[in-house]
């Protein structure tokens, strides 16, 4: 049973991405439009990015050497990998690492005809919508050619079942989105609808924070616990200002 779940589990939303900033420009401007040319998949980290990568980098690197990560899942997205990549290189990975393993499941929640637009923009061009989210709930509200959050979590099932199947008694990373964060303590703390909308509705997940789980062998036979949250502590160490901006896209989140 012990082999069944990593002895560590760290899941990690990537660092401020030109997104990120995009979007605070367009809310600030109050436009309905967020300007930013590239796909979602190849928006970059903006230079404070890499900056708070490097910092949890930092912080990987000071943990015992039979603690770091021993495998690395992150989201295809361009801001994802670039996170991933800037930790290890800052030798925040376990000595024997090979590779970064990537991961479609990972990827950001898709949002469809919403991308790309503020909660002013939905609005103005989809009042409809609109009023069908507020019905329906940002849970289980599905955009047209878009996700909703049972969709993400679905595929995350799927991400643990493999975690659970090759990497049993490792310490693993994954370096995703806030979504998938929050996706990922629906699964794993078997939560409800409510109990996630409440965690979320508290804040947003900071870029680059740390989310923590350690395997127990005591609970219920063996299982994941929580033992860190939005964890900001390895940024604020090194003055990497801590930003908690949603993406780009994240007016349907």
């Amino acid at each position: 049973m012990s082999k069944r779940w990593p002895s560590k589990l760290w899941v990690v939303r990537h660092g401020e991405s030109a997104g990120n900033v995009a979007r605070d420009a367009a809310h600030a401007a109050g436009r309905p439009d967020i300007d930013i040319s590239a796909r979602d998949v190849d928006v970059p980290l903006s230079a404070l990015g890499h900056r708070q990568s490097r910092a949890l980098g930092r912080w990987f690197a000071a943990l015992p050497p039979d603690t770091k990560p021993e495998i690395v899942l992150s989201s295809p997205y361009l801001r994802a990998q670039a996170t991933a990549e800037e930790i290890g290189k800052a030798s925040g990975f376990a000595q024997g690492f090979s590779s970064l393993v990537i991961d479609e499941r990972l990827r950001e929640k898709e949002f469809g005809i919403l991308d790309r637009l503020t909660r002013l923009g939905i609005e103005q061009r989809h009042p409809e919508l609109a009023a069908s989210r507020q019905l329906v709930g940002k849970f289980y509200y599905r955009p047209p050619a878009g996700e909703s959050w049972c969709d993400v979590i679905l595929r995350l099932r799927s991400v643990l079942d493999t975690i659970s199947l090759h990497y049993g008694g490792k310490a693993v990373l994954i370096v995703a989105h806030q979504v998938v964060v929050l996706c990922m303590r629906y699964l794993l703390e078997n939560m409800d609808e409510k109990e996630i909308l409440a965690i979320d509705a508290e804040g947003d997940v900071a870029n680059c924070a740390v989310t923590e789980y350690v395997f127990d062998e005591e609970k219920d036979g063996g299982s994941l616990v929580l033992t860190k949250y939005n964890f900001v502590a390895p940024l604020e160490r090194e003055g990497a200002p801590v930003t908690s901006s949603p993406d780009a896209n994240v007016a349907a989140r």
